[in-house]
């Protein structure tokens, strides 16, 4: 007869899975990419190494998961940022909300500047270089379907909405690369990228509707 786990086996098996999946988080948060190796991440989760092998095949498959759920958490406040304008009270909101998402996304990068520049732009395995690919790509995604909206709504001019969307998230991530490898809060980076954006995006001024 086929040996079946119990409920208490799969909960304890998804708590370990757990425990490892945020003990990698912490050390990239601290260390970036490259000084995350797996004795480090089974320390900080109270699991030996073997242990760890036996929820994940390497490095590159724990980190791959570690960067898809970084990803999608600042993504959705992203996403939130921008939604918070578009409930608010007022007319064209377009542009705002799209820099209000900027805002959040680079205010929080700056929280944690070894995490955001690992999720970024620090040379990483292919299994997680094809997560922050996904990641560029959920971003451009919420920006070009604004982009649209706006341009139905006569509030931007007529463009790609996809091209613009992309644009965007590339010039922002670009701008805070290299005071992310410092570690530093850069308020210039963080006070300019709002008129940048909305130069992008080409906002039809109220009387031009």
């Amino acid at each position: 007869m086929a040996y079946r786990r119990t409920p208490a086996v799969l909960d304890r098996l998804a708590g370990t899975r757990e425990s490892i999946l945020r003990g990698a988080t912490e050390v990239l948060s601290e260390s970036g990419y490259a000084g995350c190796t797996m004795s480090a991440v089974g320390a900080r989760a109270g699991v030996g190494t073997g242990t760890i092998y036996r929820f994940f095949a390497g490095k590159g498959e724990l980190f791959a998961e570690v960067f898809a759920y970084v990803s999608s958490r600042e993504l959705d406040r992203a996403r939130e940022a921008a939604l918070a304008v578009f409930d608010g009270p007022g007319e064209r909101r377009t542009a705002a909300a799209i820099v209000a998402a900027v805002d959040t996304f680079c205010r929080r990068a700056f929280a944690s500047p070894r995490l955001a520049y690992a999720l970024i732009a620090e040379p990483v395995d292919p299994l997680v270089e094809a997560q922050r690919l996904e990641f560029y790509a959920g971003h451009a995604d919420v920006y070009a379907a604004m982009i649209a909206d706006g341009i139905t709504a006569g509030e931007l001019v007529q463009q790609d909405p996809r091209t613009t969307g992309a644009a965007i998230v590339g010039a922002v991530s670009g701008a805070l690369i290299a005071p992310l490898a410092r570690g530093e809060v850069d308020h210039t980076v963080i006070d300019a990228l709002p008129a940048f954006v909305e130069r992008a995006l080409g906002e039809i001024p109220a009387t031009g509707r």
